[in-house]
């Protein structure tokens, strides 16, 4: 990690209002060492060999450290820390419940210790990071590979459970389509496509044969199989209702009992617009 030692260390290298005596703690440093006149050229030779060498070891870091995503220079990674703050502040959520800032201290050597800003990140952070780094650093791709492989996991996921659910809903309508049948049968209903037709004018707004066209299916197919979950809860309550509303009243008759399930479905588009 890069230290700029004239932000970080301002009592060292800031420019002094008065001449000082300071106590600078013992270091590594990597210095020219001769005499004569600067403005000659042995003095930018060996000027010119020291900044070779602070090069190689600044770069060396890219090999050696890891821990920023490969940014050997961190303030560009502070950058990536911004961004990724502006992210989630604009998704609606509070960056102080995912970025925490804080202080910790590092050791430089001869037991002194230097103060370093880091932080602390939820899992979502990480996810804001990684989306808002440089790709062409070889762990930063590694990351987002990573976060859309979980993301697609959970799809797959999410869609499974979508399937049961569908599935299970897509059973309990047939039954109950068989239950509002012979209840219906029992009232003295005839035309049994009419019948159903009312109850889908009364949900959909649409005749049995208007919807499969709206669906673009061919006329073998079930509509059932295509519907989601929540069209085919709609429609398993429609069944439920009608039936129980032609016992509870004790409705006769053809036209009656189509007006009975007309309206049934019709309160249950209305509630469904409400929500």
């Amino acid at each position: 990690m890069k230290y700029e030692w004239k932000k970080n260390e301002k009592n060292l290298y800031g420019v002094k209002q008065k001449p000082q005596l300071i106590e600078i703690p013992s270091a590594y440093y990597i210095m020219i060492k001769g005499e004569g006149n600067p403005n000659e050229s042995d003095f930018s030779n060996r000027v010119s060999t020291l900044y070779s060498l602070a090069y190689g070891i600044k770069m060396l870091f890219k090999n050696m450290e890891k821990e920023e995503l490969e940014y050997s220079d961190f303030t560009n990674f502070s950058k990536v820390i911004k961004r990724a703050e502006i992210a989630c502040k604009k998704s609606g959520q509070a960056t102080t419940n995912h970025f925490s800032e804080f202080t910790e201290k590092a050791k430089i050597g001869s037991g002194a210790t230097r103060d370093l800003k880091s932080w602390k990140l939820s899992r979502y952070a990480c996810y804001l990071i990684i989306q808002n780094a440089d790709p062409n650093k070889e762990i930063v791709a590694l990351g987002q590979s990573y976060f859309a492989l979980q993301t697609r996991q959970q799809e797959l996921s999410a869609q499974y459970l979508e399937d049961q659910k569908r599935l299970e809903l897509r059973e309990e309508v047939t039954k109950h389509n068989k239950k509002l049948f012979s209840t219906a049968r029992g009232a003295g209903v005839y035309d049994y496509a009419t019948f159903y037709d009312s109850g889908y004018q009364g949900l959909y707004g649409l005749k049995k044969k208007e919807i499969i066209e709206k669906k673009n299916l061919n006329s073998d197919e079930n509509m059932l199989d295509h519907m989601s979950s929540e069209e085919l809860a709609a429609n398993l309550f429609r069944a439920t209702q009608a039936e129980a509303k032609i016992k509870r009243e004790a409705i006769r008759g053809q036209e009656k009992a189509s007006q009975a399930h007309f309206q049934v479905g019709q309160k249950i588009r209305a509630t469904i617009k409400e929500l």
